[in-house]
């Protein structure tokens, strides 16, 4: 007999990217950012380091949050910092979601809502996206009507298209919640500041941001989210006691109050997705124009898996990617490959092994 509960007895667990230990690797598979962090960050973590680690962080991580609610517009009531936006993702699900109740996203896109809806406990649903990866209302609507928590990342992974604010607005549930994942937000061309919150449905709307992706600070877990007051009150009856600690609290301010340098690795990046776009292209990938940092491709000549292992034989990691349910015309598994946008050099390295690898 298994002490696990049942829930977690028929789950696998959501499966991170390959993380290589060694050197050499041209290293594409898990949206990191390929530039340092301000230099404002390693300052405050050197200045830290060395000041009160005996004492308790924050546990409301005010500062970060002053200098949050000073960005987007809003008071530090409406801030909700966390350990990674994936800790504000489980913090929302234990906050909102009981054992009868309905959890939905858009599918493909992110798997972990699902993993932690099933780690919840509650039902879940995919909404499948259609073959331009965009919404049919008329086939979701009803399904909207009875969700509790619907999951929503804007820009969608692993497409990386943007949806309108117009549509966004139209996926609102009635009776719930609708979590806008904005993890890759600063690279879309027009980034948003939080302005759904002001809008008449905008009580019911929860926004997740990361430090991971375009502040360079994958390495320290830290994350937040934006909603109205009474919203953030209540998830933070959820949350651990000290669920930030004293070092990602100061890197992630000291972070946050440099847009400059942020906004440059993002103009960086936002450069190289363009020319890597249009060298995929010519190379006969089919790739969704993305407002992130990275690309997804698919080819016609290839499988996608053998792209992926003859990569990988060279040292080059990129994410393969299968998702199992979604309608083909030829009755074939959804797959692809999904890129992250490198430095210059990398991605220059990775069209140089395409080039071999589709000869």
């Amino acid at each position: 007999m298994s002490l696990f509960r049942p829930a977690i007895d028929r789950i696998d667990g959501y499966m991170p990217g390959e993380q290589p230990q060694d050197a050499g690797w041209v290293k594409l598979n898990t949206n990191e950012n390929p530039y340092p962090p301000s230099p404002n960050v390693v300052a405050a973590l050197q200045a830290a380091c060395s000041d009160r680690l005996n004492l308790y962080p924050d546990p409301l991580g005010t500062r970060f949050r002053e200098a949050a609610a000073k960005l987007f517009g809003v008071d530090k009531e409406w801030i909700l910092p966390a350990n990674g936006s994936d800790e504000n993702l489980t913090i929302i699900t234990r906050s909102f979601a009981d054992g009868g109740d309905l959890v939905a996203f858009p599918y493909p896109s992110y798997i972990l809502y699902e993993t932690l809806a099933d780690i919840q406990g509650t039902r879940h649903m995919r909404l499948p996206l259609e073959p331009d990866w965009s919404w049919n209302f008329s086939r979701i609507r009803p399904f909207i009507e009875n969700v509790k928590i619907l999951f929503v990342p804007n820009p969608n992974s692993p497409s990386g298209n943007k949806w309108s604010d117009h549509d966004i607005l139209k996926l609102v549930p009635p009776r719930g919640v609708l979590v806008l994942d904005e993890a890759y937000g600063d690279f879309a061309d027009k980034p948003h500041k939080a302005e759904l919150l002001h809008t008449e449905p905008g009580k019911r709307i929860i926004i997740t941001r990361t430090f991971s992706k375009s502040y360079s600070l994958a390495g320290i877990r830290f994350g937040f989210s934006i909603a109205h007051p009474d919203l953030i009150a209540g998830m933070r009856k959820v949350k651990d006691s000290y669920n930030c600690d004293r070092l990602s609290l100061v890197a992630a301010t000291a972070a946050i109050e440099d847009q400059a340098w942020m906004q440059a690795n993002a103009d960086r990046i936002r450069a190289t997705r363009q020319w890597l776009t249009n060298d995929l292209r010519q190379l006969g990938f089919a790739v969704v124009d993305s407002q992130t940092n990275f690309v997804w491709c698919t080819h016609s000549a290839k499988t996608h898996q053998s792209i992926y292992e003859a990569l990988k034989a060279r040292k080059i990691l990129v994410r393969f990617m299968k998702f199992p349910g979604v309608e083909q015309p030829d009755g074939k598994l959804f797959d692809g490959i999904r890129i992250t946008i490198g430095t210059d050099d990398e991605c220059r390295q990775l069209i140089v092994a395409l080039k071999d690898v589709l000869a």
